[in-house]
């Protein structure tokens, strides 16, 4: 057993010893050593619950003969982040997860992992660390939030978001804004739309690391116990067999996960995170095939923010296993890639659509294409990304003058002094990885659009990313980024920005000539100051379409 490094032998006597200090007896210590990873922590509504799970997924390594020992994990929330300068921090907190799950494992040679995320950057983070490592690890998660209700509604953060916009122009009053602060997120568990914790978690059930019903079984229910201890039972047939990470994580899993993300209009996130875990898998996964899977696979679940539907709604339907019986029915699925607990074969087999309104046919899909899109142009040689199942008909393709900002703050001054007007191509910039640097989500941005009405005429264009709860014409993830000296920097207020997301393209519509000169006039915006953790994070950060892993070529 791997853990015989730090238990076994004559020279491990100080070892024992310690062990002893933590109340280890013989028969717990002769047995395989299990790593719970437990992000749980009383500022992320979705992880509140966690002590919960990671008990029952001990129990479960109990059950099956191992000795769990739980260590923490930290977490962002995303969402009490936003808007200030916490987010800075989000999407660098990824990589100081994966690395402080590598130091622990490593420190401490378990026999396996159960790693127990829920939100935004701590699944995508906890799975590249599963995948450096490569010990047999399985993933269960907290769960979905269930939604609220509000003045005769189904509510979601996303009402929360567009509320501020809303009551600033006058469209809602004070009382419906309280009850949706009140009654939209009701409870523990990610929030309940798909937005950056739902489809990771969702990504964490079809790349095969966690059990059916790990990304669609709300945290409150019952269910999700059992899955917990299910998923602590399971982590030692993996030791067993010498299962491990990369075993499951191949070329073929990556592809199911780009597949499914385009039939469930995921956010545009995993653009962000698919690569960065390709990446730990020693896998390849460039954006430039994104819009090739796209172009085959229809839109077959549309959720909150883009749709009526809720995470528990698709669980009620099937959950995932139903999505990927409907995909294999079409012949898009990879069924013998593998899974924790066998192949997508055996799960497809087992599955049933029971809600063919919430997962669609080709026949009834809300398109025949996927919910996620790659745009190139001069504006995104590299590419830009937007959730094209969240943008309205009208704004499929749009041709606008930009109105320029060079900063989220800027921006959402401008739009609540009602400075952006209908028709306009909102260019937001120096936001991204280096840029911000932390590629911050601009969901107050999108959000003030939506809630202004201004969603069905205006899109917005950024080097920054989006949460899931973004809605609307919202590109992100423009590459190269200002910082780095792409065309973004050079766009100046009035200038026609063409946008045809049908075609997979975004364009500056000024001439060679002009733009070689701007470029001569110009000079990008100077560096933030910054220091810690952020300096150390933007010396070694890449672009977003390379799923703005470090570049540790640079150390």
């Amino acid at each position: 057993m791997r853990s015989d490094l730090m238990k076994t032998g004559i020279d491990r006597i100080p070892h024992r010893a310690l062990f002893r200090a933590l109340g280890l007896t013989d028969e717990e210590l002769n047995r395989p050593i299990i790593g719970v990873v437990n992000a749980q922590n009383e500022i992320i509504p979705g992880h509140l619950d966690l002590d919960k799970i990671a008990s029952a997924v001990k129990a479960g390594i109990r059950m099956a003969g191992g000795t769990p020992v739980e260590f923490p994990a930290i977490g962002v929330c995303d969402g009490i982040a936003m808007n200030h300068e916490g987010m800075f921090f989000s999407l660098p907190s990824r990589e100081h997860i994966a690395d402080s799950v590598e130091i622990m494992a490593n420190a401490h040679p378990f026999d396996g992992l159960v790693f127990i995320p829920n939100c935004d950057k701590i699944v995508p983070g906890m799975i590249m660390a599963a995948l450096r490592l490569n010990i047999p690890a399985v993933f269960c998660s907290g769960g979905p939030m269930l939604p609220g209700r509000a003045a005769g509604k189904m509510v979601a953060l996303t009402d929360a978001f567009e509320a501020p916009a809303a009551v600033h122009t006058g469209k809602m009053g004070e009382r419906e804004a309280t009850a949706i602060t009140e009654h939209s997120c009701p409870g523990c568990g990610s929030c309940a739309g798909m937005f950056t914790a739902n489809s990771m978690n969702c990504m964490t059930e079809i790349l095969g690391l966690g059990l059916p019903g790990n990304g669609t079984i709300p945290a409150v229910e019952s269910q999700r116990i059992l899955l917990a201890k299910h998923a602590g039972m399971r982590i030692m047939d993996l030791v067993a067999g010498d299962i491990r990470p990369r075993d499951i994580v191949t070329q073929k899993a990556i592809t199911n996960g780009l597949v499914a993300d385009m039939a469930l209009g995921c956010s545009t996130n995993t653009m962000l995170h698919l690569p960065a875990i390709a990446h730990e898998a020693g896998l390849e996964l460039s954006l430039e095939g994104v819009n090739a899977i796209s172009g085959k696979v229809p839109h077959l679940v549309k959720l909150n923010p883009a749709g009526p539907h809720f995470l528990v709604d698709l669980n009620n339907a099937g959950g995932l296993s139903a999505v990927m019986k409907r995909l294999d029915s079409l012949g898009l699925i990879e069924t013998d890639a593998k899974t924790v607990d066998g192949t997508w074969a055996d799960r497809i087999a087992a599955a049933e659509i029971k809600d063919g309104d919430v997962i669609r046919s080709r026949e009834t899909a809300y398109s025949q294409t996927g919910g996620l899109a790659v745009l190139y142009g001069n504006l995104a040689p590299d590419g830009a990304v937007v959730k094209k199942g969240a943008v309205l008909p009208e704004m499929m393709q749009h041709t606008g003058p930009a109105k320029c900002f060079d900063s989220e703050e800027e921006c959402c001054q401008a739009l609540y002094a009602g400075k952006v007007a209908a028709g306009d191509v909102v260019i937001l910039r120096y936001e991204g990885p280096k840029g911000g640097p932390g590629m911050r989500e601009m969901l107050s941005p999108t959000a003030a659009l939506a809630g202004m009405g201004l969603d069905r005429s205006c899109a917005l264009v950024t080097d920054g990313r989006f949460s899931g709860v973004s809605r609307g014409a919202s590109i992100g993830h423009v590459s190269p980024e200002a910082a780095a000296g792409g065309l973004l920097a050079y766009v100046k207020d009035g200038d026609l920005i063409e946008i045809d997301i049908a075609n997979y393209s975004i364009n500056l519509k000024v001439s060679e000539e002009e733009i070689a000169a701007r470029k001569q006039e110009i000079v990008p915006q100077p560096p933030k100051e910054v220091s810690g953790y952020l300096k150390r994070y933007r010396a070694l950060v890449t672009s977003a379409n390379r799923g703005a892993i470090l570049d540790d070529s640079k150390l």
